[in-house]
Formats: C-alpha cells, sequence, structure tokens
C-alpha cells in the first residue's frame, strides 16, 4: 500500500506539470478557436533559454525571468502575428498544419543549433525525502504539485476574478459582442498568448530537472498535455487540471503494476475511453453549432 501512495503522490506532481502545459491548449482555444501542436516544443524552447542564462553565470530565478520576457515576445507576440493572425480567416485546419510544422521547425533547428545531446538542469527544490506513514515523498515532488497547482489556479482566478480576466472570457464567448461592449479584443487575446508564454516556461522549470534539457523534450509533454486537455473538457480550465493529474497518476500506477513499456499509452487509452462515453471532457460543456 505504501509503495501505491508514493506512486500516487509522484504521480501528482507529473500531473500538475501536464496540467500546466494543458491549459495552455485550452487557453489558446477558448480566446482565438486556436489549436496549437507546438506546445510540447513551447516547453521546450524556454527550457534552453534558462539553460543559456544559466550558463550565462545568471541565477536560477533570474534566468526564468528573462525567459518568460523572451517568450512573451517570441512564443507570445511573434507567434500571433506570425502564424496566427495570417491564416486565422482561412480556418482551422492551416493553423493546425502551420503549428505541427512550426514544431518540426523548432525541434530541428535547435539540434543544429545547440545540440542532440541531453543537458542536465537544476531542480529549484534541494533532493530532501520525507517519510510520512511509511510513505517517502520528496521536497521536489511537493513542490512541483504545489507550485504547478498555485499557477494553474491563480490563472483560473485571474479569470474569474479581475476586469482583464472577465474581458478575455467575454472575447472567448463572443468577440462580437465583446468588441461591441468596448473590449479590446486584439489585446485580451495576446493577452491569452502572453499567459500561455508564461505558463510555458514556468513548465519548463518544473519538468526539465527531470525530462533534462533535449530538443523532442516537447514530444511527449506535448502529446499528454493535449491529451489532458480533451479528458478534462478543452472548454475548461479547470479541465486541463484534472485530465493532468488523472494522466499523471495513471501512467505511474501503470508503470508499476502492468508494465513501463505501456506508461507512454495511458493517456491516450484513457482519451479514447473519455471521448467515447463523454466527448466534451470530464468537465467539459457541451457547445452548439449552427451549420
Amino acid at each position: 500500500m505504501t509503495d501505491f501512495f508514493q506512486l500516487f503522490f509522484s504521480g501528482l506532481s507529473t500531473g500538475a506539470i501536464y496540467a500546466l502545459a494543458a491549459l495552455g491548449f485550452t487557453l489558446l482555444w477558448q480566446a482565438s478557436g486556436t489549436i496549437n501542436f507546438a506546445q510540447g516544443e513551447f516547453v521546450m524552447l524556454p527550457a534552453f533559454m534558462m539553460l543559456a542564462f544559466l550558463t550565462a553565470g545568471f541565477p536560477l530565478m533570474a534566468s526564468f525571468f528573462l525567459a518568460c520576457l523572451v517568450s512573451v515576445f517570441i512564443l507570445g507576440w511573434a507567434f500571433k502575428r506570425g502564424v496566427v493572425d495570417p491564416l486565422f480567416k482561412y480556418g482551422m485546419m492551416p493553423i493546425v498544419v502551420a503549428t505541427i510544422g512550426l514544431s518540426i521547425a523548432m525541434k530541428n533547428g535547435l539540434r543544429v543549433a545547440y545540440s542532440a545531446e541531453a543537458h542536465p538542469f537544476p531542480s529549484l527544490f534541494p533532493d530532501t525525502l520525507y517519510n510520512i506513514a511509511g510513505v517517502t515523498v520528496s521536497l521536489s515532488d511537493i513542490g512541483t504539485f504545489a507550485l504547478a497547482l498555485l499557477l494553474v489556479m491563480g490563472t483560473q482566478a485571474f479569470l474569474a476574478k479581475t476586469i482583464t480576466g472577465r474581458a478575455m472570457q467575454a472575447v472567448a464567448q463572443n468577440t462580437e459582442s465583446a468588441s461591441v461592449l468596448g473590449i479590446d479584443v486584439p489585446r485580451m487575446i495576446f493577452y491569452t498568448f502572453a499567459i500561455n508564454a508564461v505558463l510555458a516556461v514556468a513548465a519548463a522549470l518544473l519538468v526539465t530537472p527531470t525530462y533534462l534539457a533535449k530538443f523532442d523534450m516537447g514530444d511527449s509533454l506535448g502529446n499528454k498535455a493535449f491529451f489532458a486537455a480533451i479528458i478534462g473538457g478543452f472548454n475548461n480550465s479547470r479541465g486541463a487540471l484534472l485530465g493532468g493529474l488523472i494522466v499523471g497518476v495513471a501512467e505511474n500506477l501503470a508503470a508499476a503494476y502492468i508494465s513501463p513499456a505501456y506508461k507512454d499509452a495511458v493517456a491516450l487509452v484513457i482519451f479514447m475511453v473519455v471521448i467515447l462515453f463523454k466527448p466534451q471532457g470530464l468537465l467539459g460543456m457541451k457547445e452548439e453549432r449552427k451549420v
């Protein structure tokens, strides 16, 4: 039983990181109807940004804040203006194809320009272990789960409790009505892309000590975050948290009690079961469209 709880708590910390990346999927979808299949690479690139700043002599937290600034420009403003805005009028499919191409370009570009090797990355938390009722829990797992949960809940509180957040939700619900009410729609959409960029940097800070900084680290993370977003409900930001935790815990338990070979398939299996019985996701709402 103690092994089960250790796997469970470890899975919560991993799942919270998936939730951070999954929240980016739901935010972009709600605000602009955009699906970004380069989301995993949006976590990978800030990891190497922070690694470059660390190599230059900056401390870890200073590297994090610098990476946030650069990411808001590159992964927020430049991505919106250079990829999404020109293609948005042509529908969803061109954006999907473009983000898949962007994902491939980012991976291979970084491999050529930097390195194909995996690079160690310092952890935000010390390697301290706690024994609670026979269950060994690391400070890294506790800290990762707590910080990721705080970021997800903080983002939800910002959207629900602030004027800017409510304006962003209004844009997500009905762009034309929001514009009539005097809301600056392009600015609210940019804020969504900027928040997604910052969440990606935070996910990189938490996941890279385990995944290591490597050019293909975004492959698995992006896929699992996408499945987590759909499992929880693509149109519900709270669903991203639920889906991420479910995937993180389930893959840990499957690796221990079934086989490590099936670990990466768990998210896909849960995804298929959920969309079969509840296509809108566990916390998602049905959306009716007129055609």
